[in-house]
């Protein structure tokens, strides 16, 4: 019995066992597990598509900024030869229908002047308030900027409709260069690093297509008007004005993205470690004034003591022991109050020995802007950038702001003086579109395909060398080409506006938006492409002013060659740049993250 009873314990031992072992609760945490595993995919996922939906609508925003100002930068040279049938018609000889060179110069540079104003300030503000909020910014200048430079007109004493429009075109320019470091920053920070180049270059080719739609929408406001023009000449007055102010539709249209534009990862995260550097000069501040405030009150301790102690040695001989003996105790208290102060000063966190908070952290890191460039090793990159895009607009800008010259000089323009308006202009546009067809845009989507793939430093060394060799041959044999073929002229130009932009024409525009720590991007990238305007300006208002030097466009050959002097030197300071190709910017500028 005892047997059977001892086989029954068993037995029940065995069974509570086996219910006692947990069923249900594994499956439920497994559940819950494979359920936060799900919830963490979808938000992955979903964090991804958040992000390459910002990237697209980066891409978008900051390629319609680029098409418009392409559209009003170079749509200029097309303004300046209608002008000139509206203003000066009744000019007699070589000089009708012809805008003096000192108001089209004025012209001319007037977005170049702006838009170097407009990378410096917009530059430094994008730096220090934002991105996106200064983008905006720039948006609606340009807008209100736009549509005033196109109902620009001449006073009855005072400033011609000239004057006034280098105002309007000035503040448009302003607007306009502040784009350049803006935009590529904005599409710099929100790309990855493996299609950081290819998008901020696609970004820049928008540019080839604002400056094809400048012809296009010439050609098609003269045709709207072809049968009043051809009636009365002095109706292409509102052909030049419709023409500039199509340049506010891009900017309007997309305004309202670059007003809801967030900020990027990259430049929040460089706010909070600024944020923190000043938590940090607020925290070593306050344990300063606190150690001198408590050395003030010591120093008044002190004085009161003494004077007492004086008052008893002027007294009796017993007042003067009792006041001894009152200073000794006095002056223990004082040891005492010292090695106090010693304890709350530690504790308070004195400079020289606490131990370095996230802020004074974060302080040491944040280097100002002398700081960060007056080492050599970043200075040169920044020479590097603006000497660069300094040499390749002066030959960029002196070329294409006159690219009428080029099809008057291979005989695709007409007789401006004689000839027939409509037909004279839209042939000039036609000649425009055809070699920007040739060389300019493919140049720049070659460059949008092969920049992850050669380099920048490559295409850019690439570009100048070959519009070194290009620039060479065009100048020193210009009257020889022409007078053997026409073609031969067309071909060479063609190739020296492909290698403008599958060379350093992109590359100056991407690069100085990856070389730069986050804090100082935007300034740097404003500097660079500054000097780049610099560039432009010296070509416009210096250089192309000596084309007609000896006679009509007689000294374009010698500014080719000039020209070639100029790439030169930009294939040598290429050498300056560190490539960025498949580097973050950690990596790049050598700091942390």
């Amino acid at each position: 019995m005892s047997r059977g009873m001892f086989s029954s314990k068993r037995k029940t031992h065995v069974d509570i066992s086996e219910c006692s072992t947990p069923s249900y609760k594994p499956t439920t945490l497994d559940t819950d597990l494979d359920l936060i595993r799900r919830q963490q995919e979808l938000d992955d996922i979903n964090d991804e598509v958040k992000s390459n939906w910002e990237m697209i609508r980066s891409f978008l925003v900051c390629g319609a900024a680029f098409f418009a100002d392409a559209y009003l930068m170079f749509s200029s040279n097309i303004l300046i030869m209608i002008m000139g049938y509206v203003y000066y018609h009744d000019a007699e000889g070589i000089n009708k229908n012809v805008v003096p060179n000192k108001w089209s110069t004025l012209v001319k540079v007037a977005v170049q002047v702006g838009c170097l104003l407009g990378q410096l300030i917009l530059g430094r503000l994008g730096d220090k308030f934002g991105r996106t909020g200064v983008f905006a910014m720039g948006a609606i200048l340009v807008i209100i900027s736009t549509i005033g430079a196109s109902f620009s007109s001449s006073t009855v004493r005072g400033f011609n409709v000239f004057v006034f429009l280098f105002i309007w075109l000035v503040l448009v320019g302003i607007g306009v260069g502040g784009d350049y470091p803006l935009a590529a920053t904005i599409t710099s920070e929100y790309a990855s690093v493996k299609s950081r180049g290819k998008i901020m270059s696609a970004v820049f080719a928008c540019q080839g297509f604002g400056n094809l739609g400048a012809s296009v929408v010439a050609i098609v406001v003269l045709a709207c008007f072809k049968s009043a023009i051809r009636n009365d000449v002095y109706m292409l007055d509102y052909v030049w004005r419709i023409c500039l102010g199509f340049g506010a539709i891009p900017g309007a249209v997309t305004l309202y993205w670059r007003l809801t534009m967030p900020e990027s990862k990259s430049f929040q995260k460089e706010a909070r470690k600024r944020l923190a550097a000043e938590a940090g000069r607020d925290s070593e501040n306050g344990a300063l004034l606190f150690k001198d405030n408590t050395a003030d009150a010591n120093c008044a301790y002190v004085h009161t003591i003494s004077l007492d102690a004086e008052h008893g040695r002027n007294g009796s001989i017993g007042e003067h022991q009792e006041n001894s003996s009152y200073e000794v105790h006095e002056m223990q208290a004082i040891q005492n109050i010292h090695g106090t102060e010693q304890s709350g000063i530690a504790a308070a966190g004195e400079p020289e020995t606490v131990e370095p908070t996230d802020g004074a952290e974060a302080n040491a890191r944040l280097e100002s802007f002398g700081q960060y460039f007056g080492q050599w090793r970043n200075m040169k990159v920044l020479l590097g950038t603006s000497l660069a895009w300094f040499v390749v607009d002066v030959a960029f800008y002196g070329i294409n702001l006159n690219s009428s010259v080029v099809i008057s000089a291979i005989g695709f323009s007409g007789d401006i003086q004689n000839g027939d308006p409509y037909n004279v202009l839209t042939r000039n546009c036609l000649g425009n579109l055809i070699i920007n067809l040739l060389g300019s845009v493919p140049g720049y989507w070659i460059s949008v395909f092969t920049i992850e793939k050669l380099g920048r430093k490559n295409i850019q060394l690439l570009g100048f060398a070959a519009l070194t060799a290009l620039y060479i041959v065009i100048g020193f044999a210009y009257h020889q080409i022409l007078d053997a073929s026409n073609v031969a002229f067309i071909v060479l130009f063609t190739l020296a506006q492909l290698f403008q932009n599958f060379g350093p024409n992109v590359t100056c525009f991407v690069w100085p938006g990856e070389v730069f720590p986050t804090r100082f991007k935007a300034t740097a990238h404003g500097i660079s492409a500054a000097s780049g305007k610099l560039g432009a300006i010296v070509a416009q208002a210096g250089l192309m002013t000596l084309k007609d030097r000896g006679g009509p466009n007689a000294f374009i050959p010698h500014l080719i060659e000039i020209f070639s002097l100029f790439t030169l030197v930009g294939f040598f300071v290429t050498f300056w740049i560190p490539e960025s190709k498949g580097k973050t910017i950690e990596e790049i500028t050598g700091e942390s993250e």
